[in-house]
């Protein structure tokens, strides 16, 4: 299925590095082929319908093909921990993951796997191999070939991928890259194609399949966030399940740039949540103002964000 996937001549991510990552990380992610797992924790903080009472088996991995400069993963993502020890023991990551989901969590989420799909891939093997199936949720910043979501149907059960701008200059400023809205909506438009509207939940209310676009309005841009949310209704539909969120804090570099270095103001939120009941979205979340505080993680516990 992913025979085209060679990590001697990595192009597994639109950024195309053409680095072997059997010699080194020295592509834009900074990883090499190992696993690189960053952290294995339940993570609660996710929408409703993903994370439930119990949570989710969340696995971070490290490094990451974006260069957002309002990260709040950076201690993980940004090459400057390139030289972190991440866990590549496969027997350790499968034992911790079943842990978990014998305490009674069902779904295990892979968090920034854009750049780590094979080993994503083997971990979703080792799991299945010691009977466990649960609910594979896809945690995404979006920047994906559309060819490999295509390859991931059937294996991903929920796509949750952030959908970041529409325009060009803002992705190249704030993220590193210029093709980011191209390459997300064509994603996004994968996603939508074997997913459709629908969030199909259990009796719990829990997600078992489908699409939920999260969009992090950022301070400072609330015409942009209208952008993507009209291109959302332009290109997919409506009735897709949206995450609208408001839990922007200033963190790494963003205090570097005007508007970035604060939180969202209320009023912005609400302009955007309003016009987005305005085009008629009917599936989703909004968040209170006062997440810009919950989702704060510290990579140096156990578990980041408790």
């Amino acid at each position: 299925m992913f025979s085209n996937i060679n990590l001697n001549d990595c192009t597994l991510c639109p950024r195309h590095c053409h680095i072997d990552r059997y010699t080194g990380g020295n592509g834009i992610c900074r990883m090499d082929a190992r696993l690189n797992v960053a952290s294995i924790c339940i993570h609660r903080g996710e929408e409703p319908v993903i994370g439930g009472k119990d949570g989710i088996c969340n696995i971070f991995f490290a490094g990451c093909n974006l260069r957002c400069v309002f990260c709040q993963n950076h201690e993980i993502s940004q090459p400057i921990r390139r030289n972190k020890s991440f866990e590549n023991d496969a027997r350790k990551i499968l034992d911790e993951v079943a842990g978990i989901l014998d305490s009674g969590v069902t779904s295990v989420g892979f968090v920034s796997p854009s750049h780590m799909v094979p080993q994503m891939m083997d971990i979703i093997s080792g799991i299945n191999r010691m009977g466990y199936k649960p609910v594979i949720v896809y945690n995404t910043n979006g920047y994906d070939k559309a060819e490999t979501i295509k390859n991931l149907e059937g294996i991903v059960d929920v796509y949750l991928p952030d959908f970041k701008y529409v325009s060009t200059d803002l992705s190249l400023k704030y993220s590193g890259v210029k093709d980011y809205p191209e390459h997300a909506l064509k994603a996004l438009k994968e996603m939508y194609f074997q997913k459709g509207s629908s969030l199909l939940a259990d009796e719990n209310g829990k997600a078992e399949s489908g699409l939920l676009i999260r969009h992090l309005v950022l301070p400072g841009h609330s015409e942009e966030s209208k952008k993507v949310l009209m291109t959302i209704a332009d290109e997919l539909s409506t009735g897709v399940n949206v995450s609208l969120m408001s839990q922007y804090h200033p963190m790494h570099k963003a205090g570097m740039f005007e508007n970035l270095g604060r939180s969202l103001y209320k009023s912005e939120y609400d302009e955007v949540v309003n016009y987005m009941h305005e085009l008629g979205f009917r599936k989703g979340w909004v968040q209170d103002m006062d997440s810009n505080r919950n989702y704060l993680p510290d990579f140096s516990k156990e578990n980041p964000f408790e």
